[in-house]
This record gives C-alpha cells, sequence and structure tokens, in this order.
C-alpha cells in the first residue's frame, strides 16, 4: 500500500508540473502592446550587428512569454536599450604572464517607458559574461558567446519589466 502511494504521488507530481509556472509574470490588464525601438551600439567592439540582435531577442522574449502584441504606434509600454560594453578580459592568471580563461562582458543600458503607468518606468544596467579557454579567439566562440550572454540578458530584462521578484 505505501509503494502504491508513493508511485501515485510521484506520477501525479510529474503530470502537474507542467500545469503551474512559478514564473510570476505580473502585467497589469490595462496593458496590451510593447514596443522595442532598434538598440544604439555605443561600444567600440562589439559586432556591427549586435544591437539589432539584442533587440530581436528583446522582441522575441516578449512575444513568446506574455500575451502583448508588438505595435510601433502608441505603445503601453516601451523599451530602448544601448549596448555600453563589449569587452575580452583575461581572468584566471597563469604562471608566465598567460591566462587561462578570457571573459567576453556585453552590458546594456534598457529604458522601460510605461505609458500607462509612468511610475513603473525605469532605467538600469543589465550585463552578462561569458568564459572561454584562452587557448580558443573570440571569433571562434563569439555566436555562442553572444547567444548565451543575450539569453541570461533578456531573461533579466523581462523579469525586470514584468514580475514581483
Amino acid at each position: 500500500m505505501q509503494r502504491l502511494t508513493i508511485i501515485f504521488i510521484a506520477t501525479a507530481s510529474l503530470l502537474w508540473s507542467g500545469c503551474y509556472s512559478f514564473r510570476g509574470v505580473s502585467i497589469d490588464p490595462s496593458v496590451a502592446t510593447y514596443y522595442v525601438e532598434q538598440f544604439t551600439n555605443n561600444s567600440l567592439n562589439a559586432q556591427p550587428a549586435l544591437a539589432q540582435r539584442l533587440a530581436e531577442d528583446l522582441k522575441e522574449k516578449i512575444r513568446t512569454e506574455s500575451r502583448l502584441v508588438f505595435t510601433d504606434t502608441d505603445p503601453d509600454i516601451e523599451f530602448t536599450g544601448i549596448i555600453v560594453r563589449y569587452d575580452v578580459t583575461s581572468e584566471a592568471p597563469q604562471p608566465g604572464e598567460t591566462t587561462a580563461i578570457n571573459r567576453l562582458t556585453i552590458t546594456t543600458a534598457i529604458e522601460y517607458i510605461n505609458n500607462v503607468n509612468e511610475e513603473k518606468g525605469w532605467k538600469k544596467n543589465f550585463s552578462f559574461f561569458f568564459d572561454f579557454p584562452s587557448s580558443q579567439d573570440l571569433a571562434s566562440v563569439e555566436d555562442e558567446a553572444v547567444t548565451a550572454i543575450s539569453n541570461q540578458m533578456m531573461e533579466d530584462i523581462f523579469n525586470a519589466a514584468f514580475t514581483d521578484w
């Protein structure tokens, strides 16, 4: 009997795990539309297409994880972004003046404008990094690094704008 109870609880928890989200998305019901302005690149080292990629990644994140509809005409909320840092630094020194790990760091300055409730607007910097072996050059890992950094930054921006956490 105890074994049957354990099997039932395990099965039930697996089935119910997809029914509830811990996401905590909290969007005012009066907010229906959003707009993401093309990001500006103020970093000297960033790829030319990075600003467009980050703006598109944010649009996609909001489109797929919220009920909001994209519009460039009188949106309820708006995002603007500036790439302020795109740097590779040495992070793990080794004997002989070499390093074992390099780190790509991207920082963006984001402004969230809430046209429905202006008090909820904010300006914040979001930053994330990707470590890679110093035996590899940036060009060989750049796509993977930018994808990983962008995924985390978009998650952080989304959470700052749409969760109460």
